[in-house]
């Protein structure tokens, strides 16, 4: 960078799009500069040793780590269960000698259950114990070639006594019916009439002639028949992605068509445009709550129909609820209160609609003149999908790091090498096992001693941290391009002649060559706040179940008060980053111009941040809804022209709700090209304002439509 410190010229300057000579006679007093150098230098370099630090954090983690360890289960030795290449290739599943040892999911699947446990290539599914098959083995051999299959590899003495069987572990002492889950046999819950049952049986005995109880099982295994109804939901789900992917990939191609024709209109008809989707979103919403009042009192007068939400509990199939008064009056109110909040702002700011629908005409002119804009989200897409697979990929690799952990499992309780680290080649040379009758060296998780394995929580945390800190960075790089380019727009004198061209690619270079630390010193800021949100968010999660109200209240406090600061810092960062698109200047100096600039005026900040941002929401539900609605009428057979086309579905809402959701989105993504846009020209026409008096002089650079409006609200 080079800065230009002794020029004559570098006391003047000018805003993007002006030429030289021109401009610099009338207008010396707008600060724009001629030549620009780099901002925030030092934040640039610290920035750029980071992103290098973070490829050699993946590079490490890649090295040390083994997504094996992630993907699938390991055994009682350390051995991959279902890894091709190895003895366990054909025994994918992982199977629990006593799965009454482990108290709850979350130790059979992350952690390891104090059983031994073996890859099997499939689960039981009957119940025997190791009694009943020594008793029938005098007789035939059938049910022990069975069950020896869930016994330790080359273990194959069913006359062993059953005491020392269980001792050393070498064969569970019964099995019962169950089915593979997360690659893992879990019993075979099944409800009957309200009870739960395993194979048709409420209760069953183990190799002790022991009594138990089914409930045990679900005791062992608490949560696993909602993972397990979980998982059948999600199975359908997949087959409803896969019977309708073509159909909702039309939805999203109609809603990117809608937002087109939504913009192209509003280059032309702004004004109209923007009252007719006012009006179009009161009288939807008018439509839903006549329609829901409707069908309240019609189920009102139903039997049955006034049992609670709550009630029935959670339900997979939606048409259950729409069977209920309840949901409908709370369609009801929501939609009420919905109609009621818009009426209230049209109401008490009509006058502001008005200065809001010319800054979005203004708006559409530059996105007319500029349409290369509207394709520049997409660019912030990728990146972001960059960031995010980089992510994911370092973070996998990171928890899957280190060596196999040996620790020494005990039969008694009192055994005093209990839990102590072993190593299972020379475990059976020590005295462990003399000491504690049956303890055995088993794997018990992946881990080190070395430093990297030490400090593995904090380079955890760092990579959370450098995420979110690209991420702010890819949308303040996209914020600050697109600022510079709808700035050229509102200073160049004569528009459309005197943009400069391409100015999109010339505010993005710009952006790139002069302010990377000016936007990587935001994109920190913004970053160190949201970890702390998602640490305030942690602590909030382990003190759920803590009975110490006056932690929850300050915890809460403190989220509340985090939250509050991450939007602030969002709105100034985002202003500043057009001061540096305009002015080239460094964030501090433009967070705090921006920060003057809109107290000075105020009231009109409120014109923009608050109706603006209403109006162009209404255009994103208008364009989602529509496209929802169509989506509805077609996945539940309402029309008659595609009847044959519609495809079999366990859930319609699956198909719809993505439709609206990708359509939102993919409205959201034009119209945050708008959004930055009106931001954009509105600090430009506040400091045209500043700096100009509409006099020959100094003539106003925004147009005379935008001035009369807005000088008429001024009066009012």
């Amino acid at each position: 960078c080079i800065l230009f410190a002794s020029s004559p010229l570098a006391s003047f300057s000018k805003p993007i799009g002006e030429e030289d000579s021109l401009y610099l006679p009338l207008f010396p007093f707008v600060f724009f500069p001629l030549y620009r150098s780099c901002t925030d230098l030092f934040c640039c370099v610290i920035f750029v040793i980071v992103i290098l630090g973070y490829i050699a954090l993946g590079t490490v983690a890649w090295l040390q780590g083994d997504p094996r360890k992630v993907i699938y289960p390991t055994d009682s030795y350390g051995q991959f269960c279902g890894q091709k290449g190895t003895p366990n290739a054909k025994k994918s599943t992982l199977f629990y000698f006593n799965i009454l040892k482990c108290a709850n999911p979350a130790v059979l699947i992350n952690l390891q259950c104090p059983t031994t446990q073996m890859c099997v290539s499939k689960c039981p599914d009957k119940f025997s114990t190791y009694t009943d098959v020594q008793l029938q083995y005098q007789i035939t051999a059938a049910p022990w070639d069975y069950y020896r299959q869930f016994c330790k590899p080359g273990f194959n003495n069913p006359t062993k006594p059953i005491a020392q069987v269980l001792r050393d572990e070498d064969c569970p002492s019964m099995i019962v019916p169950s089915r593979p889950f997360l690659q893992r046999c879990f019993p075979d819950f099944i409800t009957q009439n309200g009870t739960l049952t395993v194979a048709k049986r409420t209760h069953f005995k183990d190799a002790l002639d022991t009594a138990r109880s089914v409930t045990e099982l679900r005791d062992a295994a608490n949560g696993i028949t909602g993972l397990v109804d979980a998982k059948e939901v999600g199975m359908k789900i997949v087959e409803d992605y896969a019977a309708s992917w073509n159909w909702i990939l039309i939805g999203l191609v109609m809603a990117l068509v809608v937002s087109l024709i939504f913009i192209l209109l509003l280059r032309f008809t702004a004004g109209l445009l923007l009252w007719f989707t006012i009006i179009a979103v009161i009288l939807v919403i008018a439509y839903g709550i006549w329609h829901c009042y409707l069908e309240f009192s019609l189920l009102r007068q139903q039997p049955g129909a006034d049992v609670t939400i709550v009630d029935i509990g959670f339900q997979t199939d939606v048409m259950v609820y729409l069977q209920l008064s309840q949901t409908w009056l709370i369609f009801l109110i929501a939609l009420g209160t919905i109609e009621a909040s818009i009426l209230i702002i049209l109401i008490f700011l009509r006058r502001r609609v008005r200065v809001a629908i010319a800054l979005l005409r203004e708006g559409s002119k530059a996105v007319g003149y500029i349409m290369s804009t509207l394709f520049y989200p997409i660019i912030t897409f990728l990146l972001l999908a960059v960031c995010s697979s980089y992510f994911a990929v370092t973070s996998v690799f990171l928890a899957s790091s280190g060596d196999a952990i040996y620790k020494v499992m005990a039969a008694e309780s009192n055994c005093m090498y209990a839990n102590k680290t072993c190593n299972p080649e020379t475990f059976n040379k020590t005295n462990v096992s003399k000491a504690c009758p049956g303890a055995q060296c088993t794997f018990a998780f992946y881990g080190g001693e070395t430093p990297y394995h030490r400090y593995l929580f904090i380079l955890q945390l760092s990579n959370l941290l450098i995420f979110l800190w690209l991420v702010n960075f890819t949308i303040a790089l996209g914020q600050c391009t697109l600022a510079g380019a709808f700035a050229s727009y509102y200073w160049a004198r004569r528009k459309p002649q005197d943009i400069p061209p391409c100015p999109l690619f010339s505010s993005f270079s710009r952006a790139i060559r002069y302010h990377t630390g000016s936007l990587a010193f935001g994109a920190l800021i913004l970053a160190v706040v949201q970890m702390a949100r998602i640490i305030l968010e942690y602590l909030d999660s382990k003190l759920k179940g803590a009975n110490n109200v006056a932690a929850r209240f300050v915890l809460c406090c403190l989220k509340c008060c985090f939250w509050c600061l991450e939007r602030f810092v969002k709105f100034m960062n985002r202003n500043a980053y057009i001061m540096i698109a305009i002015y080239g200047k460094g964030f501090c100096m433009s967070a705090r111009d921006a920060f003057c600039l809109l107290m000075r005026n105020v009231v009109r900040v409120a014109v923009l941040d608050r109706v603006t941002d209403f109006l162009l929401f209404l255009g994103k539900v208008l364009i989602a809804g529509s496209v929802g609605v169509i989506a509805f009428f077609f996945f539940t057979h309402k029309m008659p022209i595609f009847q044959e086309e519609v495809p079999t579905l366990h859930y319609y809402w699956v198909p719809l709700l993505t439709v609206i959701f990708g359509s939102y989105l993919i409205a959201h993504g034009f119209f945050s090209v708008y959004a930055m846009c009106v931001d954009t020209l509105f600090l430009c026409f506040c400091e045209d304002l500043e700096r100009n008096d509409g006099s020959s002089e100094k003539p106003f650079l925004m147009s005379a439509g935008l001035h009369s409006i807005l000088r008429k609200t001024d009066h009012h």
